[in-house]
């Protein structure tokens, strides 16, 4: 089985918001969709580990920030490759707005904001995927929305092939996100740290 077929789907990128007291927490999520019109619903899938998880399943409100291809890759570090369990992403992050439910909303390299509340939830493993009531929603910026193949393409980080050639340290590098774990093997039920997605997603390369 060819598992690069996977990266073939087209979906965009996000940033997934919510809030538990006077807490704002935010995570990338890439599976975010309408799924109905009238009502307007829509559907996301997100990882259980995740701090923002926990703080959906308790207040059952969110926002989806939408990124456009103006996205720096600070901004997939700053709220992917990071927990809100270990650092606030929110302090001294400017680039951000309160709309009306009172959650947070990224205003750079963003083109649109959707608020909502999650009306049904479904267990699918090591994700939840929520159906929620969308309850306000907003334009921001006309740039294009950030697909995935554009992230990996245009915005992740690209390997040096030249410098890993050179050197003979051996370690395996995350396809999806670019983390890189040290070490000749990689063990079977290693899950990365940063984007969550398992072994079979990371290649060998010499650094």
């Amino acid at each position: 089985m060819d598992n690069n077929a996977i990266y073939k789907f087209s979906y965009g990128l996000f940033v997934l918001t919510a809030k538990t007291g006077d807490r704002q927490n935010g995570c990338i999520t890439n599976t975010a969709i309408q799924v109905t019109d009238d009502p307007k619903r829509i559907a996301f899938a997100v990882n259980k580990t995740n701090y923002t998880h926990e703080m959906l399943v308790k207040t059952r409100e969110f926002n989806i920030s939408i990124l456009s291809e103006k996205a720096d890759f600070d901004l997939f570090k700053h709220f992917g490759f990071q927990s809100g369990r270990d650092v606030d992403k929110f302090d001294g992050f400017t680039d951000c707005a309160l709309s009306k439910n009172g959650i947070a909303y990224i205003t750079r390299g963003t083109n649109a904001y959707i608020s909502g509340k999650v009306i049904s939830e479904t267990d699918l493993g090591t994700h939840t995927l929520f159906i929620c009531d969308v309850t306000d929603m907003e334009v921001l910026d006309e740039a294009p929305s950030a697909t995935y193949e554009y992230y990996r393409n245009n915005i992740k980080e690209q390997p040096n092939p030249a410098k890993e050639k050179q050197e003979g340290k051996p370690a395996w590098r995350c396809k999806i996100c670019g983390y890189i774990y040290e070490g000749e093997e990689l063990p079977e039920d290693f899950i990365c740290p940063w984007c969550k997605h398992p072994a079979s997603d990371f290649e060998k390369i010499y650094i």
